[in-house]
């Protein structure tokens, strides 16, 4: 190799270097952005049963077929807690505004706080099932045998009687699944 030869290929195993480290970084970092990333596209788009979120209720469309909605809940075995729908099943007027209620109980002594995930199915429904207000928007804390009613305020798009897909649907299931929030120790 000549002397002038390898400058040149130093070079271009600096640029390889760089390009492969900026590379991984860029991996490292789409790794970390991937959850929120998915969860807001699942919110915005109703995929994977996923609700969506709305401002208002367009408002009961009465000569539409009703939907029934069936109400679950569930608790990560970690999670202290009793928690149920206080109605199991709704018939719904496609656009009418629904105000439900969950109730959780803390079974324990100490304060204990909880977020809920929630899903939609059959999962094609997430795309026309749309939350005005939710307990799961944000952690839920109670105190040791606190027991709360927490609402549901939601609506059926009109759309799911119109769509092909969905069409045939007479029943939507909401489920709830609470899990235990770990509390970071305060700065002191």
């Amino acid at each position: 190799m000549t002397s002038a030869a390898a400058p040149d290929l130093a070079r271009r195993n600096r640029t390889v270097a760089l390009r492969a480290v900026a590379f991984v970084l860029f991996m490292l970092g789409l790794a970390y952005a991937s959850v929120p990333l998915y969860r807001i596209f699942c919110q915005a788009t109703g995929f994977g049963g996923t609700p969506m979120r709305a401002d208002a209720a367009p408002g009961a469309q009465a000569a539409l077929a009703p939907v029934g909605v069936r109400f679950d809940a569930n608790v990560s075995p970690a999670m202290p807690w009793e928690f149920k729908p206080e109605t199991r099943l709704t018939k719904v007027v496609p656009g009418e505004r629904i105000v439900t209620y969950y109730s959780a109980k803390n079974l324990t002594a100490r304060e204990t706080t909880g977020t809920a995930s929630f899903n939609v199915s059959p999962e094609i429904a997430g795309q026309y099932f749309s939350k005005l207000e939710c307990f799961c928007f944000t952690e839920q804390t109670l105190h040791g045998g606190q027991k709360v009613q927490m609402p549901v305020v939601f609506f059926v798009d009109p759309k799911i009687r119109t769509d092909p897909a969905t069409a045939h649907i007479d029943e939507i299931t909401l489920s709830y699944t609470f899990y235990p929030v770990e509390k970071r120790a305060e700065a002191r």
